[in-house]
């Protein structure tokens, strides 16, 4: 009975997200594209400045620590293993559709972000809460409209991110900690719960304080590796980008997947960009919102970039250290004979030989999925207070995805994990309805942040109540006269 659900769900899932769900991210990517003027291009030097000026905290998080949380939710085992798989089964096109859906999704990334900032409200611990949840209710509100959509849309995400995420990233590390080193799994059970358990029930703003080490600890360490590589294989280079290019165009045959033809190139490579970079599933949002920042469109730029950093250079290290590797290790039309989860391994140690290659690959294994766990508890947490918990509802909150991730290192439950797969598809198309219903809004911030930065302010500061690029009324008072005043007083003294 179990099996059979699990079938059943799964295959739901796979029609749903191959034949209806790419087709939605790619158009409404692609829509936010024109309609924005591509600000993920034109604006891209900006975006990295921010992100380099952007540690200054007031009371709410940081915009950085609203950054490198969204990142830690999308850079997980899905960036190693899930990248395998689409050149296994594209071949190395596989990547050039990743980075077009990618600059795309960085349009998907900076509305929802804008928009979690711009219905953003305050909560009584002083951090600021928001995301898909908020702007469903407060944005598209027409009574029960509004509202159900954001309780629906919210208890599919704790669910999913909140229970049944977490067991999947902790299963991958108790897998990789048992194959490479025969770690049994139970050890790993109680070593990830007593990690665990004191940065989450601490509360968001220990969650933010270690993930703003750890995640650019990470990705850089994973990213040195990778130009090793790339510096031992440098006269291939040339090489593997021709045949990225010439493999997503179909033109030579061999260069196709174990998958075969364009199509399957194309839709592997833009399943796994859409997927990884989690542009447009609602879940970064959240973590967007707690940045106190002075303009909306600030933090909608800096969330956009972590879609960059996700698919356009940890994907694509990936995706390269594979290609680089000999005919032994990988060739395309031919399925390796180790997992999708030991191919990059193979791939370090053929390009720079040695045992040190299954230590680092370990790390990168659990630094990912680990940081994943603490984006998660953040994500969920907001939207149980959405949901009316209080102090008590988030620490049983925490205390759960505590156990979730003890349990998840024992046992691969598959009928759960379907059932979480088929919620975040759901919620995906949900979020992108609310995003295009109310792309107006994003629009509207951006055109003021635009004639800001036209008049010659540096640094746009947002005032709703009155605004006239706005197409409505916004209450509240995050986003108010005298609010604006202490944000400008702030960057005085920043500067």
């Amino acid at each position: 009975m179990s099996a059979a659900l699990t079938d059943a769900l799964s295959s739901f899932e796979g029609f749903v997200s191959g034949n209806i769900l790419v087709w939605i991210l790619l158009g409404t990517g692609l829509y936010l594209t024109v309609r924005t003027r591509a600000v993920q291009l034109r604006l891209f030097v900006r975006s990295l400045r921010l992100v380099a000026h952007s540690r200054h905290q007031r009371g709410s998080l940081s915009s950085f620590q609203a950054f490198v949380i969204g990142l830690g939710g999308r850079v997980g085992t899905g960036n190693i293993a899930g990248v395998a798989l689409a050149v296994t089964i594209g071949g190395p096109g596989a990547l050039l559709w990743m980075w077009v859906v990618a600059i795309l999704g960085m349009a998907t990334s900076f509305a929802e972000s804008t928009l979690a900032q711009v219905f953003k409200v305050r909560n009584a611990d002083g951090i600021f809460r928001g995301g898909p949840a908020y702007y469903m209710q407060r944005g598209i509100g027409r009574g029960a409209l509004g509202r159900g959509m954001g309780v629906v849309f919210a208890v599919m995400l704790v669910f999913s991110y909140g229970l049944i995420f977490p067991m999947v990233q902790s299963n991958t590390i108790a897998q990789t900690l048992s194959e490479a080193h025969g770690v049994s799994t139970q050890v790993t059970a109680i070593v990830l719960m007593v990690l665990t358990a004191p940065i989450l029930l601490a509360g968001m703003r220990m969650v933010a304080k270690v993930t703003e080490w750890l995640v650019p600890l990470m990705a850089l360490a994973y990213l040195v590796v990778v130009l090793v590589v790339i510096i031992v294989s440098i006269d291939r280079v040339p090489g593997v980008f021709a045949d990225i290019f010439a493999g997503a165009l179909n033109l030579r045959s061999g260069l196709a997947g174990t998958g075969g033809g364009i199509f399957v190139t194309f839709l592997n490579g833009t399943k796994r960009g859409l997927f990884s970079n989690e542009a447009g599933q609602g879940s970064s949002p959240n973590g967007a919102a707690t940045a106190d920042v002075a303009h909306p469109v600030t933090q909608g730029l800096i969330q956009a970039l972590g879609v960059c950093v996700d698919t356009l250079l940890i994907c694509t290290a990936t995706g390269l250290t594979i290609l680089l590797s000999s005919p032994a290790v990988y060739t395309p039309g031919v399925e390796p004979q180790w997992a999708k989860t030991t191919l990059v391994q193979h791939a370090l140690a053929d390009a720079v030989p040695g045992n040190w290659v299954i230590w680092f690959m370990s790390f990168v294994v659990l630094t990912f999925a680990y940081s994943s766990v603490l984006g998660y508890s953040t994500f969920a947490e907001i939207n149980v207070s959405y949901l009316g918990g209080g102090r008590r509802a988030g620490t049983a909150l925490r205390l759960a995805m505590t156990v979730a991730t003890g349990l998840g290192a024992l046992a691969a439950l598959e009928l759960a994990w379907a059932m979480a797969d088929v919620a975040l598809a759901l919620m995906t198309i949900l979020n992108l309805i609310a995003v295009l219903w109310l792309s107006g809004w994003v629009l509207a911030t951006l055109k003021d942040y635009d004639a800001q930065r036209r008049s010659g302010v540096a640094e746009p500061v947002f005032v709703a109540p009155g605004n006239p690029w706005l197409p409505g009324e916004l209450d509240g008072d995050v986003w108010t006269a005298d609010r604006a005043a202490l944000r400008q007083e702030s960057l005085h003294e920043e500067i």
